[in-house]
């Protein structure tokens, strides 16, 4: 009987070194910038059975989002305009907001919930969600899911 699989978006700071250089080391074999296993794992740190045991269960998030709908919930204040900056970032990124709910402000502080559809032309997720986080006025983003 096959095991399901249970996937987790954690933020870069969360993940083990040695996962990050295991992503590392897959771009260097993708991009040829390395041409064995053995040149990439050495190049970034790691041994190549790291590399084995952790190369189907690591990648970037960006990379199987495209033609997905991510759902995104984003705390921010009650302020003019900046809905309108967090939905320019979504689009600047090449992304297509699909809904838009914002709650009652409470104490000067709303929550939203953006459907984002990642298209092909849609830059890196992870920098788009990076710079909604920049955004003055944004306390949290938070990814609720991926359909």
């Amino acid at each position: 009987m096959k095991e399901e699989s249970t996937y987790y978006v954690l933020k870069e700071k969360a993940v083990p070194e040695v996962l990050l250089k295991v992503v590392k080391a897959k771009r260097l074999l993708e991009s040829g910038k390395c041409k064995s296993v053995a040149e990439a794992a050495d190049h970034v740190g790691i041994s190549r059975s790291s590399f084995y045991k952790y190369k189907e269960d690591i990648f970037p998030f960006h990379e199987n989002a495209k033609g997905k709908t991510i759902n995104l919930m984003i705390q921010l204040d009650d302020e003019p305009g900046l809905l309108s900056s967090v939905l320019k970032t979504v689009a600047k990124s090449g992304a297509n907001i699909l809904t838009i709910h914002q709650s009652i402000p409470v104490s000067g502080v709303a929550s939203l919930t953006l459907s984002v559809e990642v298209l092909k032309e849609t830059g890196d997720v992870s920098k788009m969600i990076s710079n909604i986080e920049k955004v003055a006025g944004v306390h949290y983003v938070k990814i609720l899911s991926r359909e």
